[in-house]
């Protein structure tokens, strides 16, 4: 399920993808990105590619999707977490809201249709 959960997101337009660890934070953009699983490994974007991924999917336990209040706007993700509750990788839904800083209504759709789909908390 970790793999569908993550070939749906990558199959969204305007999705960053953010991998954080206390020294270091890597931002991948999901537009074009491939995805493909060899054994436990997940692997988004081409290893030719400057930027790519690989996620051991044996150590992602559960996924999450979050709104969070922000001081002008609703944050909307999808946050994957470790055996330890501790979040390794995060994908953000970005251009949510127009210029007017009005929410988007397709593109609160996507979101919500994943939710829907998955479930707000899902455990692997």
């Amino acid at each position: 399920m970790l793999f569908e959960l993550l070939s749906d997101i990558v199959a969204t337009d305007d999705v960053l993808f953010i991998v954080k660890s206390n020294a270091a934070t890597c931002e991948v953009r999901s537009d074009s990105l491939n995805i493909k699983q060899k054994e436990k490994w997940i692997t988004i974007g081409d290893n030719d590619d400057p930027a790519h991924m690989h996620i051991d999917s044996e150590l992602i336990k559960s996924a999450k999707f979050l709104q969070e209040e922000k001081p002008e706007r609703i944050s909307f993700s999808v946050q994957f977490f470790d055996g330890y509750g501790d979040r390794v990788l995060a994908a953000f839904f970005t251009k949510m809201y127009d210029g007017t800083k009005t929410i988007i209504p397709s593109r609160k759709k996507l979101y919500e249709d994943l939710n829907q789909k998955y479930s707000s908390i899902i455990n692997f």
